[in-house]
């Protein structure tokens, strides 16, 4: 079957039990349209790059499934429906990496950045007569 990857944002006047129950509830949507949940995380509340719905935190939640698409499409259009919920996004992956997300991780176990010198000669703006 194929992989997939979901994170949902609900919320942020629930609590974290209710958020929690979120996370069961769509498993067990999954699990009855012939996936399973292969892992699930609740990252906690979160402050938004933007407003949603007059909202400017949510609770973040992440799944890893194994399941069919029907049982997908099912998921999120219930998602979609559920008042709880404001956004869902699923990707497909084609395998789940072991151990926990790079959002769950501390710091110093995300590996390091590197030097950045990937971003080439950009120069300093002063040179190019930027006054911002």
């Amino acid at each position: 079957m194929p992989l997939y990857e979901h994170v949902l944002i609900a919320r942020q006047d629930l609590s974290n039990a209710q958020a929690e129950g979120l996370i069961e509830h769509f498993g067990t949507v999954l699990a009855d349209n012939g996936g399973k949940v292969v892992d699930s995380e609740y990252w906690g509340v979160k402050t938004m790059a933007y407003k949603i719905n007059k909202n400017r935190k949510g609770h973040y939640a992440y799944l890893r499934t194994d399941a069919p698409s029907a049982a997908v499409l099912e998921m999120e259009r219930l998602a979609r429906l559920h008042d709880d919920v404001m956004r869902v996004m699923s990707i497909k992956v084609d395998a789940h990496e072991e151990g926990p997300s790079v959002q769950m991780q501390k710091r110093d176990e995300r590996g390091d950045r590197g030097d950045r010198t990937d971003r080439g000669d950009r120069g300093d703006r002063r040179d190019r007569g930027d006054r911002r």
